[in-house]
């Protein structure tokens, strides 16, 4: 049995958590419980995944050079053949489809967090999330100005599910979040090719309107890329969201992330540890055939209009299976641990995601771009990671610096100046 020390501060009711130590009463012990249960508490372990969350992101773009993948005929040494696809290979297992599930649960659970402590103080926090999302699409109009693969604009619009179901009970949205997550237009797809024998699908939306993204980022002017990212890049990231399944699953991740918050997944109980143990069980069991399945496909349908769909389902679940891996896993260990400092150092980066995410857009197109520095035409992909772990480390350092002197990030303080203008909380 873990234990947390309680610290109680004068006129506040929130418990400050330091760590694991030794067995404290059943009186104190029953406090202690219900004061972590607290809904509007910060809890690390969230920043913790948020922070890791962002660095997976940008890892995976700075290596793509921020969806310009265009990269030197040659490479400098001959042992950077073996490093560039052991990165690239390593990163996509690791990160990608996974890094974003993250972030988009962690969407869904940070809604739960305001609209319980909305609801405490006997307040509708409902209409005030659709002003917020409506921000949040302004500053992602803001980021997609220089990046054709920005996510905040899609999340705005698809977050308008989260105040439709804050109010329906556990087993409506978990019925309603699973269908989502089930891919059901890339069942149809499935279903409708092996029906009808001659259908063939069409050409992908998103790799025409990507090949006029590409030809402007290689040549284009600072304003001819903007131009471009605003029009062709958003329709290039929204048409390929719907092509690889993203415009219904991060719905279904929303959902769930809010039901995660709503029953306390993330607070440390010895149940909650139990289910954790049985979800890394799952995850475990059920990533490893649906991987090497997904991978045997294309030796034995050669048939596009079937294969693609198929696919697509069997990465989504494996993708899927892997983020809970990775969650389940850092959970786990963050709450068995007794020196988290390691852990701690990304809390800042995570609390700050918002900045994080709109930096790297904006210096990875000055950085790779035609109209900026253009490394894509010197940096391969090692080059390129280790440009990345840099990257994310000055930020880092600037997070820590930058919450030492103010509460909120500067996007972040913003994103909530602006949600509550006119209103008190």
């Amino acid at each position: 049995m873990f234990y947390i020390k309680q610290v109680l501060l004068p006129n506040s009711p929130y418990i400050i958590r330091h760590g694991l130590h030794k067995p404290i009463n059943n009186r104190n012990q029953e406090i202690m419980e219900h004061k972590i249960a607290e809904t509007n508490a910060r809890i690390d372990v969230a920043d913790v995944l948020r922070g890791l969350a962002v660095m997976g992101i940008i890892l995976l773009h700075s290596i793509e050079h921020f969806n310009f993948y265009s990269f030197p005929e040659e490479v400098p040494f001959e042992w950077m053949k073996f490093t560039d696809q052991a990165i690239w290979r390593g990163l996509f297992f690791t990160f990608s489809n996974k890094a974003y599930a993250v972030f988009a649960l962690l969407f869904g659970f940070s809604f739960y967090i305001q609209d319980n402590n909305q609801q405490r103080r006997g307040k509708d926090f409902r209409l005030r999330f659709l002003w917020r999302l409506f921000i949040l699409f302004i500053i992602g109009q803001f980021n997609a100005a220089f990046f054709t693969g920005e996510i905040l604009t899609m999340y705005a619009i698809l977050g308008i599910i989260l105040p439709i179901f804050c109010r329906m009970s556990d087993r409506t949205v978990v019925i309603f979040a699973t269908l989502l997550i089930l891919q059901p237009i890339d069942w149809v797809k499935l279903i409708y090719a092996l029906c009808n024998p001659d259908y063939v699908a069409g050409k992908s939306l998103a790799g025409y309107y990507f090949s006029i993204a590409f030809d402007v980022q290689k040549n284009g002017t600072f304003l001819e890329t903007v131009r471009m990212n605003m029009w062709e890049g958003q329709l290039a990231n929204m048409t390929w969201a719907l092509e690889h399944g993203r415009i219904l699953q991060t719905p279904g991740l929303f959902l769930f992330g809010m039901l995660v918050g709503r029953r306390k997944y993330f607070l440390y109980s010895e149940q909650n540890e139990r289910l954790w143990l049985k979800a890394l069980a799952v995850s475990l069991l059920c990533f490893f055939p649906i991987y090497g399945l997904n991978n045997m496909l294309p030796e034995f349908i050669e048939r596009s209009a079937i294969l693609v769909p198929l696919q697509l389902i069997l990465s989504s679940f494996s993708s899927l299976s892997f983020m809970v891996l990775l969650v389940t896993g850092l959970l786990l260990t963050f709450y068995r641990v007794k020196d988290r400092s390691f852990f701690m150092r990304f809390t800042s980066y995570g609390k700050m995601s918002l900045t994080n995410y709109l930096g790297q857009s904006i210096f990875g197109s000055l950085l790779f771009y035609h109209w900026g520095f253009e490394l894509g035409r010197y940096l391969g992909i090692t080059y390129s990671f280790l440009f990345g772990i840099l990257f994310v480390l000055l930020q880092m350092v600037f997070c820590s610096w930058w919450l030492r002197h103010h509460k909120h990030g500067p996007f972040e303080g913003l994103w909530k100046r602006l949600t509550w203008i006119g209103k008190n909380k």
